[in-house]
């Protein structure tokens, strides 16, 4: 039986790729796990590995294709234990029509309706179980379930055309109970997706045809303009501003970077602000929080996402538990990070996820702002330019150099009382840096 290679989802946001490169072709052997392809998605350049074992029976997609699809059948294995087809020229496409019944005159006896099971009898997942009863899983899934004493037929597979995949064994529990289906007959229906809303075009704003140039959105814009649209609609947001004094700040990253230096080291402003963010964080654990339907999930490790514009768009690389780590490790990743960033050479487990994000605009000398927040996390940092400007102390009127930052919130799970704390928390840890290490 042959077995569709499809065109991957390498992101939850990735709706179409680019198929850059095939590591394979035509009637080479695949195991599960080689390498078959290169996949350019609106983030970044992957490989993509097989879940698959066979003879590779056909290319179906030529590389350098762009705007391919998810879930668009892109190469085509022969099954385990077959070898792969002869070439042939490609067959005619033909509209998919259904047969018209025939007669009934023609037909020894008139169809039977099948009886209705019994409500108690367990309908196989007929995306995963073939004629005669056979689960669809990778050989590796199958080697592993055996070995854990795992049943397939239990297991819901999230591979292609939900085939059972070495994810799913992972996730799965010996002797866990097949999942119910999502739905039920007699239950409610799901409701129905909104359309699309319909924009009216430049000419009918009373704009001219030919006074501009139309640029086409590339997968990166779509992808940001779809998901922070959807964020500012339906997340309940506020801003919530302050003003920090960092002269301190400004002293103690030269000494810390003066210390640095033979390593070829450099620490900058917004080092150390997502160090202290991390901080609060672990000190004001309630804003490092996500809604979810089913709750609040409290994260037990501050994993600062950094705003990283790249040509097209940006991206959203993360400092993983940053509240463990030094200045210089912090350095050393966001630097690292950035560059593989622009270059499109992020894993997608170095820009996926979060649970809190940091935006800085000071070096392009804006003062104040509020950024969208970046789901599913509850809060979003906003970093302005550092600049001079007087100060009352006391009764003196004296000079400092202030930054303002501003912290949107969803206010689902950040409300303004633990938005305040954090803000509080923050701007001790940045107006007296040693305590980021105490």
């Amino acid at each position: 039986m042959s077995i569709d290679v499809l065109m991957p989802a390498l992101s939850p946001t990735m709706e179409e790729g680019t198929l850059a490169k095939w590591h394979v072709k035509k009637g080479d052997n695949v195991k599960s796990g080689d390498v078959i392809a290169e996949i350019e998605t609106d983030k970044a350049t992957m490989e993509v590995e097989a879940v698959d074992e066979g003879v590779v029976e056909d290319i179906l997609i030529p590389e350098g294709s762009e705007g391919v699809k998810v879930n668009t059948p892109i190469a085509r294995l022969a099954g385990e234990g077959e070898a792969a087809a002869p070439p042939s020229p490609p067959a005619p496409k033909t509209e998919a029509k259904a047969e018209a019944p025939a007669p009934a005159a023609k037909s020894p006896e008139p169809p039977k309706a099948e009886a209705p099971k019994p409500a108690s009898a367990p309908a196989p997942a007929a995306a995963k179980v073939a004629d005669g009863g056979r689960v669809f899983a990778s050989p590796l899934a199958r080697r592993l379930a055996e070995q854990k004493g795992i049943d397939l037929s239990a297991i819901s597979g999230s591979g292609p055309h939900g085939r059972i995949v070495k994810a799913d064994i992972d996730r799965a529990q010996p002797g866990q109970a097949k999942p119910a289906p999502a739905a039920t007959p007699g239950s409610a229906p799901a409701a129905t997706p909104t359309a699309p809303r319909q924009h009216a075009t430049l000419e009918q704003q009373g704009i001219p045809a030919g006074s501009y140039d139309l640029i086409p959105l590339d997968g990166m814009r779509k992808t940001v303009a779809r998901r922070m649209t959807d964020s500012f609609r339906d997340v309940p947001h506020f801003p919530l501003t302050i003003d920090l004094e960092i002269d301190g700040l400004l002293a103690a990253r030269t000494r810390i970077n003066a210390l640095l230096e033979k390593e070829g080291v450099k620490v900058s402003v917004n080092d150390m602000v997502m160090k202290a963010a991390a901080v609060a964080l672990k000190r004001v654990p309630e804003a490092n929080a996500s809604y979810t339907p089913e709750g609040i999930a409290m994260h037990h490790h501050a994993d600062i996402a950094m705003a990283v514009a790249v040509p097209g768009g940006l991206i959203t690389p993360i400092i993983r538990a940053a509240e463990t780590k030094g200045l210089a490790q912090i350095a050393k990743e966001a630097k690292d990070l950035a560059a593989r960033a622009r270059d499109k050479k992020l894993k997608p487990e170095e820009f996926q996820g979060g649970t809190f994000s940091v935006s800085n605009l000071g070096m392009f000398g804006i003062k104040t702002f509020a950024s969208i927040i970046n789901e599913p996390q509850g809060a979003i940092l906003s970093v302005g330019v550092g600049e001079k400007r007087p100060v009352v102390r006391g009764d003196k009127l004296e000079i400092a150099t202030v930054m303002s930052v501003t912290l949107t919130c969803d206010h689902r799970v950040v409300d303004g009382a633990i938005g305040a704390r954090w803000l509080e928390a923050f701007k001790a840890l940045i107006e007296e840096p040693l305590t980021m290490i105490v």
